[in-house]
């Protein structure tokens, strides 16, 4: 791919960083690749796959490269849309092509919804929004219990039970707080508590990112092209589930990807998808609706 280059952006409360890689192609519309909590390196390997496409991926506030400056201890959807709609309007291209995965679809949904003008197509990879669920109340406070573990016990046990809510098949029992609690060494997670508490996924979003509501009616009146995904493995995964319940609201067919929640990965974070499949799917699904 063409060179890197690395730009500083200020928003109201954080300071971004981005990357834009040039294509070789004659599409001039970016592909904006977003994830959330994760940060621009996970989309190494799917960047790859659009050598033709100026790729521009970012580091999501308090993340990464990319610092809070108003001190504050969670993020919410709302501020990573408005961070969003200021990077694509730094670009100065005109509306972007958008993939969104996992926290960065729920933002992207956020961003459509006040200003559509800016996305040509979304595609929102599994959004773990859980106000959609039937199973609503139940999801919620599992994920508030993720966090409040996070809180009271640190990272390893909140890890096992961030993991344990994200890989269970099906609805959210009413009590699913007396199940046990998972163990951290069965997932090879530490144990001992180091004290630290800033961490982007279990302190700082996941209450914000799974309790947003998208606006069905600004989304289904916005200009933007919106297509809601999820991985073929993922079926009855929370995530899946949340994608399916967003589509359906929105009175759309939800697209089924290759693999799993991070099916675009390969080999970052250790996790391994079908990047390959998974890159060529995305592009048909970009291609379907050309100008």
């Amino acid at each position: 791919m063409a060179e890197t280059h690395t730009r500083t952006l200020d928003t109201t409360g954080a300071t971004l960083r981005y990357d834009v890689r040039p294509g070789t192609g004659t599409d001039d519309r970016p592909l904006l690749l977003i994830g959330s909590p994760m940060d621009a390196t996970g989309f190494t390997t799917l960047a790859s796959h659009f050598p033709d496409r100026t790729v521009v991926t970012y580091d999501p506030r308090g993340v990464g490269r990319s610092e809070r400056t108003d001190g504050a201890a969670e993020s919410l959807p709302e501020e990573h849309a408005d961070d969003l709609a200021r990077l694509i309007e730094a670009l100065g291209s005109g509306p972007v092509d958008l993939f969104a995965s996992s926290g960065g679809a729920v933002n992207a949904l956020a961003l459509v919804a006040r200003r559509g003008d800016l996305v040509h197509t979304l595609v929102a990879h599994e959004p773990p929004t859980a106000q959609l669920l039937p199973d609503r109340e139940a999801a919620l406070e599992a994920c508030a219990g993720v966090h409040a573990t996070y809180l009271r016990e640190g990272w390893g046990p909140g890890m096992a039970a961030f993991l344990a809510v994200t890989s269970r098949k099906g609805p959210f029992p009413a009590d699913w707080a007396d199940e046990p609690a998972p163990s951290p060494a069965a997932f090879g997670l530490p144990t001992e508590d180091d004290g630290s508490r800033d961490d982007p996924l279990l302190g700082r979003n996941i209450r914000g990112c799974t309790s947003y509501r998208p606006d069905l009616a600004a989304l289904r009146a916005a200009p933007t092209r919106i297509v809601v995904a999820a991985g073929k493995e993922s079926e009855g995964e929370f995530a899946a589930r949340a994608a399916a319940a967003v589509a359906e609201g929105l009175g759309t067919t939800l697209a089924v990807f290759p693999s799993h929640h991070g099916g675009f990965l390969g080999g970052e974070f250790g996790q391994h998808g079908a990047p390959a499949e998974f890159a060529e799917t995305l592009r048909a699904v970009l291609n379907d609706d050309r100008d």
